[in-house]
């Protein structure tokens, strides 16, 4: 027996075996069901997504034998039937990127006037009708705008702004929306069970992302899968057909980055080149998982499900602060813009993880690194003595040297001057930045923290923070962080507001400078604010 695709052997028949596309399935079904029937249908949508399918079944339900003009065509009448395999007489399918001419047209639109020869309706199904010439058009639209009663056109497009507007004027639209990838793994889990097929779920999810929407570029790559496979749908074998990377070279490539080994970075990217890969496609990939990093930093639920989401995403998401991950983004979308200009897509790709490994050096800095320490408070100068007249001068005392910090207390800890000196980077950095001290009790420091950064909280952040601490003092600590309302200036605060000053001064500056006046009254000069940066 022949083989059928499976595009088209399970292709929809009713609109109840559609995929999505509610929208135009519900207006299309109460029309129906109403009686509502317009002369002409226009269909837009990219390639895959239902168009010339809705008109097939729309044809069904218009010359239905059993049922009459029904939203639910009942599949085993002559005409039904005969719709499906393509043979129906009073269905009319035009490839209009192949009959672009108006002789064409003109031939097509000399038999509108006679009825249909056995159905309730003539149909004249037009694909891509957009190819049509201006000639063609002009010659359609008479037609189209007041057709016999026992015509109907149905037009399909993927460039729907390529019609002109008289034509669009005349017909009902309805735009069919790419499928997302979860509509399309679960058609092709269903279409796996009916065939079969042995599969993994993770192959069903890449190759309904490598669709892009489409299903039936989902099922045309399903089979071509099937056929690298020998008849089974494993993920590696799906992964190796699209030239997909594995996902263990990006997450060795994330855990260089967070550890700051550029040695360590350099022989990761070494081992992906050895896969041949297409670097643009490498960063693309990279952005989707820095992507699915940040959604874990604020929905940490969203690493519960399958694919990307594995365990060792679980572990680096904890290595990376929220800034750090939006900063390695953003270089990776210029890198990838920048890639075609790059001597070769190696090179580029290597910069830009180079790129990112120098903006995220071993140890964070502080916010507080940025604002000037505070001097230290001076005691006022004992009275000079009298010198004795006579006598060997004395010798000045030695002072006694300072005691070890003890955070026993919380007027006794500058938490300013502790969280610069503790050796902290990433998220543990960000939380001490953000937190104020409220006191030590039995080896148990508490924090306090603005519940609006509450997002920096879990336990490995505070067991390096703790870690931290203790070293410093040199006896095990504990840490407790309350959210709520701080009852001081963190250190971020702190440096968010020495940075508003300075960059108040350097705007002052330059407001009040003689020079910068000197041009704006000689050449009418303006001074771009945004541009002013207050010297290092």
């Amino acid at each position: 027996m022949t083989y059928q695709v499976l595009a088209r052997k399970w292709r929809p028949r009713s609109f109840a075996e559609m995929v999505g596309q509610s929208h135009v399935l519900r207006a299309l079904g109460n029309g129906l069901a109403n009686g509502r029937l317009h002369h002409a249908y226009l269909f837009t949508g990219t390639r895959g997504v239902g168009k010339t399918t809705v008109a097939r079944i729309l044809a069904k339900c218009l010359n239905c034998e059993a049922n009459g003009v029904t939203d639910v065509p009942c599949g085993t009448c002559s005409a039904c039937l005969e719709i499906d395999e393509g043979r129906f007489v009073d269905l009319i399918e035009v490839d209009a990127a192949s009959r672009t001419k108006v002789e064409d047209t003109r031939d097509l639109l000399d038999n509108v006037q006679y009825a249909p020869s056995r159905g309730r309706f003539k149909i004249y199904l037009i694909d891509e009708v957009h190819m049509l010439s201006a000639h063609s058009f002009n010659a359609l639209l008479k037609t189209l705008e007041e057709p016999p009663a026992h015509v109907k056109f149905l037009l399909a497009t993927t460039d729907p702004q390529k019609l002109p507007v008289t034509v669009l004027s005349r017909c009902l639209q309805f735009n069919l929306k790419p499928l997302l990838p979860q509509m399309i793994t679960g058609q092709l889990e269903r279409i796996a069970e009916a065939e079969g097929i042995n599969v993994e779920p993770a192959a069903l999810q890449r190759l309904a992302t490598a669709a892009d929407g489409s299903m039936r570029d989902a099922l045309s790559l399903t089979d071509q899968a099937l056929a690298f496979g020998g008849g089974a749908l494993a993920d590696a074998e799906v992964r190796e057909m699209l030239g997909t990377l594995p996902q263990e070279h990006l997450c060795d490539l994330l855990d260089c980055l967070a550890a700051g080994d550029g040695v360590a970075l350099l022989a990761a990217i070494e081992r992906l080149a050895e896969t041949s890969p297409d670097f643009d496609e490498a960063l693309a990939e990279l952005l989707v998982m820095l992507h699915q990093l940040t959604l874990a930093q604020t929905v940490p639920d969203v690493l519960d499900g399958e694919g990307l989401a594995d365990e060792r995403l679980r572990t680096i998401v904890q290595q990376f602060d929220a800034p750090g991950v939006q900063l390695l983004y953003q270089i990776a979308l210029i890198g990838r813009r920048d890639l075609p200009l790059a001597p070769d897509p190696r090179t580029g790709f290597e910069m830009t993880l180079l790129r990112m490994l120098a903006f995220q050096p071993d140890v964070v800095p502080s916010a507080t690194d940025a604002a000037p320490r505070a001097a230290p408070e001076r005691t006022p100068a004992p009275a000079p003595r009298a010198e004795p007249e006579l006598g060997p001068e004395p010798e000045p005392e030695p002072e006694p040297e300072p005691e070890p910090t003890s955070p026993s207390t919380a007027g006794a800890v500058d938490w300013h001057a502790l969280v610069a000196s503790l050796p902290l980077s990433g998220m543990a950095r960000a939380l001490a930045d953000h937190c104020d001290w409220a006191g030590e009790e039995r080896g148990r420091v508490t924090l306090r923290m603005d519940a609006g950064h509450s997002h920096l909280l879990n336990e490995t952040v505070k067991t390096r923070l703790a870690e931290a601490l203790s070293t410093h003092f040199g006896r095990p600590l504990s840490v407790e962080v309350r959210t709520g309302a701080v009852q001081s200036e963190t250190p971020a605060a702190a440096a968010e507001r020495t940075e508003a000053e300075r960059q108040a001064a350097a705007r002052e500056a330059i407001e009040t400078d003689p020079n910068i006046a000197a041009l704006r009254e000689t050449f009418g000069a303006e001074v771009m604010s945004d541009s002013i940066r207050p010297r290092d």
